[in-house]
């Protein structure tokens, strides 16, 4: 069977599902790397976004930006490779309930993302 050839719910909602969050990961990446360019290349980023925490946790810039997008990444392509994997262990009885949930994290996942991100550019001005 190809990719084109199933025809039931599911195999339609993982091809969307699929291909939107790969839109997703690529703005996330995009994102990532032109704030790169702008942010402050530091060894803790943590003190110029948030300076009353700063003691809390150290983070570099190097980590604050890509780590996201690279947790991301491995989602879409385990995603993506493991189409059959997730119809076999589907948990909810409606598919469409399963994929909404997992937009949902995905959702939060792209944003957090963005958002350390526009902390790293507006770190830099």
């Amino acid at each position: 069977m190809t990719f084109d050839d199933a025809r039931d719910d599911f195999s339609r909602m993982h091809r969307i599902f699929t291909f939107h969050f790969g839109v997703a990961v690529g703005l996330s990446w995009m994102t990532a790397l032109y704030a790169a360019c702008y942010a402050p290349w530091v060894r803790n980023i943590r003190a110029l976004i948030e300076p009353g925490a700063a003691l809390d946790r150290v983070e570099s810039t190097w980590s604050f930006l890509f780590a996201m997008p690279a947790v991301l990444t491995i989602a879409w392509v385990s995603v993506f490779f493991g189409r059959e994997v997730l119809r076999r262990t589907q948990t909810l009885r409606n598919v469409a309930l399963e994929f909404a949930a997992a937009a949902v994290v995905a959702f939060g996942m792209f944003y957090l993302s963005i958002d350390r991100a526009v902390a790293a550019l507006y770190a830099g001005l």
